[in-house]
């Protein structure tokens, strides 16, 4: 049974979509040990504790450096002896010290079908935007491993979600989350965390 820490910021929907698989037998190989927020306001915060998972905030603004903060998540992850890390709408950029500490265990949900629409300053509702504008008509959700690139690990798993007509970025972004996020995440880890996902030339092979 792996260890799985869960990276928020927010509101906590993909964590929920976690506890929820965890306690309807879909993610089965791994347990949630805690819960780790960059936001000290964060309802994920909650979440967590309603659940009774432990939950703590490690906020950047309390640190002078990137490398202090990493330096803390580091601590705090393996205080809970974390195997897994799973970014679910986590706003702040691993630095390569926490990267190459879990080498294939972090795994992070993206709001669209990589590769478009993803890299640097993609997240939130500006992915949505950016895919309305662009008039795509079909979109989606990508869970890919993290590497020192934005957005740039092996994929995972995707699931596409149509756009249609008279969409709102919140309406797109909410259709996005329910079609496709909440489905791919839970899979995604209950592979990573059975052993059945390896990458091969930046390439993963799923057993």
């Amino acid at each position: 049974m792996k260890k799985i820490a869960v990276l928020v910021s927010g509101g906590g929907t993909n964590l929920q979509a976690l506890i929820d698989a965890q306690n309807n037998g879909i993610l089965k190989s791994g347990k949630i040990c805690c819960v780790i927020s960059s936001s000290k306001k964060a309802y994920a915060l909650t979440r967590a504790q309603n659940a009774g998972i432990p939950a703590e905030a490690v906020s950047r603004r309390d640190y002078t450096s990137s490398v202090q903060f990493d330096e803390a998540l580091l601590g705090v992850l393996e205080r809970y002896g974390a195997d897994i890390i799973v970014l679910a709408g986590f706003l702040c950029i691993l630095g390569e010290s926490v990267i190459k500490s879990y080498p294939n265990r972090i795994i992070n949900i993206h709001p669209s079908l990589i590769p478009s629409f993803c890299g640097d300053g993609f997240y939130g509702l500006r992915v949505h935007e950016e895919a309305l504008k662009k008039g795509v008509k079909v979109t989606g959700a990508t869970v890919h491993f993290v590497n020192e690139i934005t957005d740039g690990g092996a994929i995972i798993m995707q699931k596409a979600v149509n756009v249609q007509n008279g969409d709102t970025p919140e309406i797109l972004q909410r259709r996005v989350m329910e079609q496709a996020e909440w489905e791919i995440l839970p899979k995604s880890c209950e592979l990573v965390c059975a052993g059945r996902v390896s990458v091969t030339d930046g390439v993963t092979v799923i057993e």
